[in-house]
């Protein structure tokens, strides 16, 4: 349905359209989720029902509409770009969750009312809160398989994405298929409840289990499906159209054995699952990626549930092979960003350089790199107060200029074959404020705290989070976003359940995770450092299974805003190690490529640093001239 020449309220006629469609399924309310039917974080154009119904295109919050009024639900993020974007048919209500939505659903729709919902776009645990929520107040929860947006949406909607899936290079793989389908199974086999088939549905589990990638998620490079694993048998649901023969018969598709995978219509999942639940037979699902509309079509006995799959915890560790693909991809990674930063010391100056026009430029750079497929997010390119929101990401049309008196703040990552990155560094060009110097400090020593923590094998990540805060609440600052996440091999750039979250899982030699602390003074500027690093065993004084981390990113930190006077003989000597580390990494690989100029750059910002000497010489500062010579560097 095109919105051409409809006035000053296009929407209007869409909710009327959408209105009539809800009349012919009886119902009061119909929920719009902004999510898709996998839980991706990013989702594609074909996917956008939210956005297209209401507007309003910010990543999070819920849409719902009755006969006679149309709302939002969002959070602080994006209040001032749903007003801008949303036209005066739809309500802005500045809260989340499903409380207050079915608050205001009790109050505008009547007794007996029907609540019709996509089964696909709600989470087992979202549809658990409205049906909860909903219970003894006379309406009624209703599971509509055909979406109804869609159905209103029509010929404009964008088609699914029909690029090839393709096979990724044994080089860039950690194991085979055929091996990671048995150690599944294996897992299947050990489980008290002895499942008869593993349910994957979060698309990075079926790209991981088979090795096969595809892009058909913005910024993530996978495909619309879905896999059932049996003791015997292999399923693999999805658009048959797009796999060559190459990769059929990579997946020994023409057979029927244990160890063939069968290809079956992405729309056919429902169906076959509710069919497979007819026998004897018992189905393993991690809870948090798998919704309703596949929860729904196997019996309650029939179910083996836990919070995230056997895929998706095996995946969180890395093997040996893998380790070494994800540590290779941010050498590469670090140069191009290198390069960035040497080319805003000689731009930013000059006053030609804006927030998109330099995140254009470090996705240039990342994409000159080898292997590169592209960026792994959306980048954060943030100077001055845009910097102090933390998930800022600039336009064409709405962007700041970058100043040699302002804070820089570059948030981005890249997807290469081997690896996915992520990583943040702010700068200053100018002079920077005492307490800008202190909060940047601070944060950098929150860094190094949890870097170099050394904890009992099996922590859980919450555990320690606080050692990246304890700087920074030492002076009476905080910041409000997580201190870290998951990251994976050629997959998602926030990979779960790895991270500093309550809802993470404990942490296991062989997992990558950011180490990000930050700090954003409202209004003025904005802080964060991020780092990728990988658990390994810690070495001990005495025997015990201990773990810490060991950091795979390899770009310096901006000396001009460190006060080193802030910096424990101990954070030095880390530091200095680190720099040696980015210097045996990455001045090799820039020298290789004659990257001159960035390699003399790299000299320059990895120089050891050394304490501020007071007017006498005092024991601190004889220690880290001590260390600076055990590291054999001449002081």
């Amino acid at each position: 349905m095109a919105r051409a020449h409809w006035g000053c309220c296009p929407w209007l006629v869409l909710l009327c359209a959408l209105r009539q469609q809800m009349q012919t399924q009886n119902l009061s309310a119909y929920i719009i989720p902004g999510t898709d039917a996998h839980m991706n974080e990013y989702i594609g154009q074909h996917d956008e029902r939210r956005a297209w119904i209401t507007g309003f295109t910010g990543s999070a919050g819920t849409a719902v509409v009755t006969m006679k009024k149309a709302a939002v639900w969002t959070d602080s993020r994006y209040w001032t770009q749903a007003e801008r974007q949303m036209d005066c048919n739809w309500e802005l209500h500045k809260e989340v969750g499903t409380t207050p939505i079915v608050t205001w659903l009790l109050t505008e729709i009547p007794a007996g009312g029907r609540v019709g919902f996509d089964p696909f776009l709600l989470s087992i645990d979202t549809w658990e809160s409205y049906d909860l929520a909903l219970q003894g107040s006379n309406r009624q929860l209703v599971s509509i398989t055909t979406n109804l947006v869609d159905l209103v949406w029509g010929s404009e909607r964008p088609p699914v994405p029909n690029q090839p899936i393709y096979a990724l290079q044994e080089a860039f793989t950690g194991s085979t298929w055929q091996e990671k389908v048995s150690g599944v199974r294996s897992q299947m086999q050990k489980h008290q409840k002895v499942p008869t088939a593993v349910l994957l549905s979060a698309l990075e589990e079926t790209a991981w289990l088979f090795n096969l990638r595809a892009s058909d998620i913005p910024y993530n490079p996978f495909f619309y499906s879905y896999t059932l694993l049996t003791d015997s048998s292999i399923r693999l649901f999805a658009n048959k159209s797009r796999f060559s023969s190459e990769t059929l018969s990579y997946l020994n598709s023409s057979c029927t054995g244990p160890m063939c995978v069968q290809i079956e219509d992405y729309s056919q999942v429902r169906d076959s699952i509710q069919a497979y639940s007819l026998g004897d037979v018992r189905i393993w699902i991690g809870t948090s990626y798998t919704m309703y509309g596949i929860y729904e079509m196997i019996p309650k006995e029939k179910l083996v549930t836990d919070t995230y799959s056997p895929v998706m915890m095996t995946k969180a560790v890395k093997n040996s092979k893998e380790q070494a693909l994800l540590k290779a991809s941010h050498v590469r990674d670090a140069v191009a960003v290198i390069r960035y930063l040497v080319w805003l010391e000689k731009n930013v100056p000059k006053g030609t350089v804006d927030e998109f026009s330099g995140a254009e430029i470090v996705d240039k750079f990342r994409g000159e790199e080898q292997f590169s497929s592209g960026p792994s997010f959306e980048t954060i390119s943030a100077s001055g107060l845009n910097a102090a929101l933390a998930h800022y990401s600039p336009t064409k049309e709405l962007n700041r200029k970058l100043s040699s008196d302002e804070m820089y703040l570059l948030d981005s990552g890249g997807q290469y074959w081997d690896g996915t990155t992520d990583i943040t560094r702010t700068v200053h060009w100018g002079t920077p404020s005492a307490f800008q110097k202190e909060a940047y400090t601070r944060v950098l020593i929150g860094n190094i705290d949890l870097s170099r923590l050394i904890f009992p094998a099996a922590t859980s990540g919450r555990m320690v989070e606080a050692f990246a805060r304890r700087a920074l609440w030492d002076a009476g600052l905080n910041y409000g976003h997580g201190t870290g996440h998951g990251i994976g091999n050629f997959l998602c750039v926030h990979e779960w359940p790895v991270g500093f979250q309550s809802n993470n899982i404990a942490m296991a030699k062989g997992m990558f995770t950011s180490i990000e602390p930050g700090y954003y003074k409202d209004g003025e500027f904005g802080i964060r450092l991020e780092d990728v690093a990988l658990v390994v065993e810690a070495k001990t004084k005495y025997p015990g299974s201990y773990l810490t981390f060991e950091v795979v990113s390899f770009v310096p930190y901006d000396r001009n805003l460190i006060d080193v006077s802030l910096l424990s003989p101990e954070h030095l000597q880390y530091l200095n190690r680190y720099y040696q580390t980015i210097r045996e990494k990455v001045g090799p690989e820039l020298q290789r490529r004659q990257l001159l100029e960035e390699f003399e750059w790299l000299q320059q910002h990895t120089e050891p640093l050394a304490a501020r000497a007071p007017d006498t010489a005092s024991w601190a500062s004889v220690l880290v001239v001590s260390t600076l010579a055990i590291l054999g560097w001449s002081v």
